[in-house]
């Protein structure tokens, strides 16, 4: 098993600046991939960006530029750095992570962390 707990989410205008931090329980060398999704009010889930153990990052199109994701391995920990935040980025984002278990690849989840982005 694989508890993902995340932190650093809260209001902010727009403009402006948000991290996220997601801290695994296990050594975050041992997952395949980590990353962050998100769901805004009466939208379906969708991924923001993704850490493969290889280093490769992507994003998606629309946070491109503006977010970035790093991982600090000593610490467990994945990051997710939002900058130039817009309303349209107001939503619960949960932290992913999937780690091979037996050979199968399971999928873990944070609780979710609610982001808004509001004057």
């Amino acid at each position: 098993q694989v508890q993902l707990v995340e932190s650093g989410a809260g209001l902010v205008q727009p403009g402006g600046s948000l991290r996220l931090s997601c801290a695994a329980s296990v050594s975050i060398s041992s997952i395949v991939v980590m990353g962050w999704y998100r769901q805004a009010p009466g939208k379906q889930r969708e991924r923001v960006g993704m850490i493969t153990n290889g280093g490769k990052i992507t994003y998606v199109d629309s946070v491109k530029g503006r977010f970035t994701i790093s991982r600090d391995n000593a610490k467990n920990t994945v990051y997710l750095q939002m900058s130039n935040l817009e309303p349209g980025n107001t939503a619960v984002y949960y932290c992913y992570a999937a780690r091979l278990v037996r050979d199968v690849l399971v999928n873990f989840w944070g609780q979710g962390a609610q982001n808004t982005i509001s004057s």
